[in-house]
């Protein structure tokens, strides 16, 4: 099957599916949440994290969406009947990695202009500027998607959503800060800690917006070769 009709059927598989969308529509709903909290209690030191502190807590249901689009291959011998269909085993998980992205990406745009304008309604003049502002949405978009992507190539290795979640949740509600206070440099380069930077108006590390976002690509790259050569030699 060639990529494109891949990609439609696993695109089919994920519009179908309600806790897949149900997945998406949390990104946008519990970033603009928390966002709203942020910004409504906020000291103002770093007006573009206030308006957009609500990424930190919405990337959880983009790796949630991510490991759940792959963790179902891995239920009830539906990877041998995909397979089936797309042979090529490197052009199926491409086809599944660009149907776990794409949606993020939409959303994720439609989130951080959406936190963009509610920050800047809450925050008044102290908000961010809209220069700041709109590279911080479009940081936002990638920075999920990147996210989802990490997910979705860590659940491929690890064959189970439920210790993909188990493994990363913690790592990024807890353990990034420990690490974080305890050695700031090192841990600038942790992926979620160096995509984040796009968040803030200033940053005194050694990253900066786009370097840390390219950071972060980097750790996802990683993660999405690991899960396609499990795919191919592994996986049946």
């Amino acid at each position: 099957m060639p990529f494109v009709p891949a990609l439609h059927a696993e695109w089919i598989k994920i519009r179908t599916l309600r806790p897949l969308v149900a997945g998406l529509a949390a990104i946008l709903v519990v970033t603009l949440a928390f966002s709203a909290i942020a910004a409504a209690d906020s000291d103002r030191s770093d007006p573009l994290f206030s308006a957009f502190f609500g990424v930190s807590l919405g990337q959880i249901a983009a790796v949630a969406f991510g490991a759940t689009a792959v963790s179902g291959e891995y239920r009830g011998g539906a990877l041998r009947l995909t397979l089936a269909a797309v042979p090529d085993r490197a052009r199926w998980f491409a086809a599944k990695a660009a149907a776990v992205a794409l949606p993020v990406l939409a959303v994720g745009l439609v989130t951080g202009l959406a936190t963009l304008a509610m920050g800047r309604a809450l925050l008044g003049a102290s908000g961010p500027t809209w220069a700041q502002g709109l590279r911080g949405a479009v940081g936002c978009a990638l920075y999920l998607t990147l996210m989802a992507l990490f997910a979705a190539g860590l659940t491929a290795v690890l064959r189970s959503g439920a210790a993909t979640l188990g493994l990363l949740i913690p790592f990024l509600l807890i353990v990034s800060f420990v690490i974080g206070d305890v050695s700031a440099g090192a841990a600038d380069f942790l992926p979620d800690r160096a995509g984040q930077v796009a968040l803030h108006s200033g940053w005194d590390g050694a990253l900066g917006p786009w370097s840390g976002l390219a950071v972060t690509a980097l750790w996802t790259a990683a993660a999405l070769c690991a899960g396609a050569w499990c795919v191919r030699r592994r996986d049946t």
